[in-house]
């Protein structure tokens, strides 16, 4: 009954940003690590980046200085900050999620698209 759903994909310019939302419903155990992958057409999903309980996180090195990886525990909510958006970003975008079961839950995606 664990539900993962993603917001605030849609187009924008290269250099520019978006926030990406992605909000968990239903009973989970508890929630360790979550994070963001990405997939490009004929490309193989790769992982973003990821944050644990405790706050670390960790971005690929594509993104690194770029995005920006937070979460809210109360609300059940991971978000992503993309900054400096280039062309190679674009991709659909997934949220997931880790419960202390270390059973994994993922989002349906959100198109990111960046283009002039």
């Amino acid at each position: 009954q664990v539900q993962l759903v993603e917001s605030g994909g849609g187009p924008v310019q290269p250099g520019g940003s978006l926030r990406l939302s992605c909000a968990a419903s239903g009973s989970i155990f508890n929630i360790g690590t979550m994070g963001w992958k990405r997939q490009a057409p004929g490309k193989e999903r790769e992982s973003v980046a990821t944050i644990t309980s405790g706050g670390s996180t960790n971005y690929a090195d594509s993104v690194k200085g770029r995005f920006t990886i937070s979460r809210d525990n109360a609300k059940k909510m991971v978000f992503l900050q993309m900054n400096s958006l280039k062309p190679e970003d674009t991709a659909v975008y997934y949220c997931y999620l880790r419960d202390g079961r270390y059973r994994d839950y993922w989002g349906q995606g959100t198109q990111v698209t960046v283009s002039s």
